[in-house]
């Protein structure tokens, strides 16, 4: 079963390769999607693919690369649509 899910980071998470962490742990576990910056500090996401693996992905997002201290993950659940070919940070 294929899942999406739109995810908002917050905390310490800028600056800290939480996006470069998030494409490597995607790209491991066979996730398409997106990563990005936003203004207010925090880091926003979409993830598709194998429900287990978006689950094991987000689950990543609560903990972060090493120097990242994550307050709050928000998942706000989708519709899956294939439309990624592949896993991307965006600017």
């Amino acid at each position: 079963m294929n899942a999406r899910v739109h995810v908002f980071i917050s905390g310490k998470v800028q600056g800290v390769f939480f996006r470069s962490g998030t494409k490597d742990t995607a790209e491991e576990l066979g996730i398409t999607g997106w990563v990005r910056n936003l203004p207010d500090g925090r880091v926003e996401a979409v993830f598709e693919g194998e429900k287990d693996r978006v689950d094991k992905m987000v689950e990543w997002c609560r903990k972060g690369p090493a120097y990242s201290q994550v307050v709050d993950v928000e998942v706000i659940p989708g519709q899956y649509s294939g439309e990624f070919n592949g896993f991307m940070v965006r600017r």
